[in-house]
């Protein structure tokens, strides 16, 4: 952390003009974020602006901007404990602190495997339907139209059947905006495209006389100073818990991903445990200082690194020039007309939008078709933060149903240089065998039942041997299925042996009371020793009750 944080005076120039461009890139992207979110824009500049510091302090990536991000704006527009709260803004920022807190913990606990929970079929639903969302829901600051409907979609139909009640100028404003981020994008400003088209049509509006079109300060009057710290509002705490959770999740998500993609200047990767807590950092600021929720930024991380950064200095550089921002020019942010805004989160929600991942998914098969459908139908008619849980919900019910249905056995039979072969198991045993069975897969919960159909059935004067090398712990359902199939073996005068098995494992056994059904045979470093073990044990005993 030290070593990144270090300011290098041969990157210092670099640093500042990529904290230059982040920073005044972010003015109209924080304002547009809080517009997405449907709270007053100024939310969204100043979680862009502390939320970027927080990050900075705090997070082991030297690069990732910790800002609004479209999919956690879009959770917070449809929380109806924020917007209908008797104080909605202060609602607002103890959502952001709670999510915080919650992201802290998350990385204190290191619970960063959660998330590989998540498979790649419902993120790319998720995120799909997050653009599509971002999309309709800009529709009434795009069009100057309030249309009517209980969703999204149901409103973008109002809207699309009221043609004439739409703003022309509005209209006009927006397309420009698109228009031109669309052109200067493809010359030299680059990134500086998107300020640029903003201010131009910001501009032009107050040019041409068109009073329709609305600004940013008729939603709030923009002060010329940096906001006041606050304090959470604690009742608001449990209607508040369901939709932190959902931003938190989110926020780790896309975090992670920035984690994983952008290496530290010294070539090492960050700790993600240790960008949760400064996510969490982050936030815990942003609500502080009257922002929104926040979390690794994708797009402003790429931004950063593609203007030049070479430390996390650019990132307080970022944070500095947004801060002049606010306190020098507060009138011409005041000044920004909210259909160019729109027009430029309809852009980027349109980005999000990935036709080729979708594609790919669908032709995967008939599973990852349904849970792509699934998820993003749910996230395009459900609050967002249900539309998170229930994804994450269906990613583990997935992962159990894969896991069930990936167990197999195989039988182990050595050759004459005393090699093993695999094969298929018996249907049924045969008279006088030692059949040994090696199990691939989980043999947990569901899996188990699975394994128990495929053991052989019993016949008389046979040994079944399985190995459970690697096994560290057995689910209570295995061992139903082990004292199940035991049992069934004696009553064909048969038996059962367990191979390399761990201590924990015989301890398990011993616990269940099937050390008087099944014999055990602990393993050691020499594999294969314990079953040959076993093997010639079981074919002496077969061998004798055949003598006898």
């Amino acid at each position: 952390m030290k070593k990144t944080f270090r300011v290098r005076r041969r990157t210092v120039a670099k640093d500042t003009v990529a904290g230059v461009v982040l920073g005044v890139e972010s003015v109209p992207d924080g304002l547009a974020s809080g517009l997405l979110a449907g709270v007053n824009p100024l939310a969204g500049l100043y979680a862009y602006l502390f939320g970027t510091l927080g990050g900075a302090v705090f997070t082991s990536s030297a690069f990732m901007a910790v800002q609004g991000t479209g999919a956690m704006g879009i959770i917070v527009a449809d929380v109806p404990s924020v917007h209908a709260a008797a104080d909605p803004a202060r609602a607002l920022f103890t959502l952001s602190m709670l999510t915080g807190l919650i992201m802290v913990v998350a990385g204190l606990l290191r619970l960063g495997f959660v998330l590989r929970f998540v498979p790649n079929t419902v993120m790319v639903a998720f995120l799909s339907a997050v653009g599509v969302n971002i999309v309709l829901g800009q529709l009434s600051n795009f069009t100057g139209y309030e249309a009517d409907g209980a969703n999204r979609v149901l409103r973008a139909l109002d809207t699309l059947v009221h043609p004439t009640l739409l703003d022309a100028q509005s209209v006009a404003t927006g397309a420009v905006t698109i228009a031109l981020i669309l052109l200067l994008e493809r010359t030299r400003i680059g990134a500086f495209g998107l300020v640029v088209a903003v201010a131009v049509t910001s501009v032009a509006v107050p040019l041409l006389g068109w009073t329709g079109v609305r600004v940013v300060e008729d939603l709030s009057t923009v002060p010329n100073a940096l906001p006041m710290p606050v304090v959470p509002d604690l009742r608001a705490v449990p209607g508040l818990l369901v939709p932190a959770l959902a931003l938190a999740f989110v926020g780790l998500l896309q975090g992670a991903a920035i984690s994983a993609g952008f290496p530290n200047p010294d070539g090492r990767y960050p700790d993600a445990s240790r960008d949760f807590i400064g996510q969490g950092a982050a936030n815990v600021t942003s609500g502080v200082f009257q922002g929104m929720p926040v979390g690794g930024s994708v797009s402003g991380t790429s931004l950063n690194r593609a203007a030049g950064a070479r430390s996390r200095l650019s990132l307080f550089i970022a944070a500095a020039v947004m801060a002049v921002v606010v306190m020098a020019f507060a009138d011409v942010v005041g000044r920004i007309v909210m259909p160019a805004l729109a027009g430029l989160l309809m852009l980027i929600g349109l980005r999000t939008i990935k036709p080729a991942a979708l594609a790919a998914v669908w032709r995967t098969g008939s599973v990852q078709k349904t849970v792509l459908a699934s998820t993003f139908v749910l996230t395009m008619l459900i609050p967002l933060q249900y539309a998170v849980l229930a994804g994450v919900g269906l990613s583990v019910v997935l992962h159990v149903i894969r896991q069930s249905h990936q167990v197999t056995i195989r039988r182990w039979r050595l050759d004459a240089g005393g090699q093993v072969v695999e094969s298929d198991p018996p249907a049924a045993l045969s008279g006088d065998e030692v059949v040994v069975l090696q199990p691939y897969g989980s043999l947990m919960f569901a899996a188990a039942r699975v394994l128990e159909e495929q053991l052989p059935a019993p016949a008389r004067n046979c040994v079944v041997i399985i190995r459970l090398r690697g096994r560290e712990q057995l689910d209570t359902t295995f061992l139903g299925v082990v004292r199940r199939y035991a049992e069934a073996l004696r009553a064909c005068d048969s038996r059962l042996m367990l191979v390399s098995a761990s201590e924990r494992v015989r301890r398990q056994l011993r616990v269940a009371g099937l050390t008087e059904l099944v014999e055990v045979y602990p393993g050691d470093e020499r594999v294969g020793a314990s079953v040959r073990r076993a093997h010639d044990d079981a074919t002496a005993w077969i061998r004798e009750r055949r003598d006898t």
